[in-house]
């Protein structure tokens, strides 16, 4: 039953998703914005322990619940974990009212035609299973655009593409993010061929294969419009991809029906030395600025 609640959910309210998905590579820098050295642990195990301790800590907050987010990416780590004696993603829906989804992309391969595609997932199928037994409405996975180069483009596309058809036939939601790296220096023309591309295959999907988009804030306001009212886009999400949480807002707000999906901007402020209700404050304060630049 909760997969046709989580889905009128994520069709039907306002809010965004947050994005705690930090894995392998980027959780030593994530750790140390949250005022965590790595002289904390000594081993990725360790390390592990500590981010779910500050995962635990957003999630569990009062300020973080179904009113204002619509749904949390976790990676596998995280759902593997437990909080309040519950597995983290059933905890999520059955106490916050907040949809799951999960990191399944294991990374990315080396540029190539300005772009990288994701690394190959040997595992993606036993992921997905696991994925439904935990009661995970959804995927994500990510690749980088950093030129304007449409063979680049196109390979990172069909690829996302491919991978989504599978995980919607293993009945999950895909939230296929191409992300356009904010320093690429032809940004705008990279952003108008991805969304030919983009189009081209969303418009070659079968009448029930529901996917979600995460783009990074384009240049030209609303050029993803089509996209967010096309049949089989579930919900047009945005990636903050380095932009300030105040620079992120301020984009998001002119973007008409796209909503957040931020990782860094959210926790942006939050350190592990702030007292509850410190931390409590500063969450609520982000929670509430990224859900109002969402329902603009």
């Amino acid at each position: 039953m909760s997969f046709e609640q989580q889905l009128e959910k994520v069709k039907t309210k306002p809010g965004f998703i947050a994005a705690l998905d930090q894995s392998g590579g980027s959780t030593p820098k994530a750790l140390g914005l949250y005022g965590i050295t790595e002289d904390a642990w000594s081993n990725d195990d360790e390390m592990f322990g500590i981010v779910h301790e500050m995962r635990t800590r957003i999630i569990t907050s009062p300020a973080f619940n179904g009113d204002r987010i619509l749904g949390a990416i976790l990676f596998e780590n995280t759902m593997d974990r437990e909080i309040e004696g519950q597995p983290t993603a059933r905890y999520l829906w059955n106490e916050k009212n907040v949809v799951p989804f999960l990191k399944v992309d294991k990374g990315l391969a080396d540029v190539e035609n300005g772009a990288q595609v994701m690394k190959p997932m040997p595992g993606l199928e036993a992921l997905l299973q696991k994925a439904t037994l935990n009661g995970v409405f959804g995927t994500k996975m990510r690749s980088v655009i950093k030129e304007a180069n449409p063979a680049g483009i196109d390979a990172v596309v069909s690829q996302q593409f491919e991978i989504g058809r599978q995980i919607v036939a293993a009945g999950l939601v895909p939230i296929i993010e191409p992300e356009v790296d904010i320093n690429c220096p032809d940004k705008a023309a990279a952003e108008d061929l991805l969304h030919a591309a983009i189009m081209k295959e969303l418009d070659s999907l079968g009448e029930n294969e529901l996917v979600m988009l995460k783009l990074t804030l384009p240049e030209k306001d609303n050029l993803y419009a089509d996209c967010i009212a096309h049949a089989n886009v579930l919900k047009v999400v945005a990636l903050s991809g380095g932009y300030s949480r105040e620079e992120a807002n301020e984009r998001l707000a002119r973007q008409n029906g796209m909503v957040a999906s931020f990782s860094r901007a959210l926790s942006e402020g939050l350190t592990a030395q702030q007292s509850d209700e410190e931390f409590n404050a500063m969450l609520d304060a982000s929670i509430q600025s990224i859900f109002d630049a969402s329902s603009s």
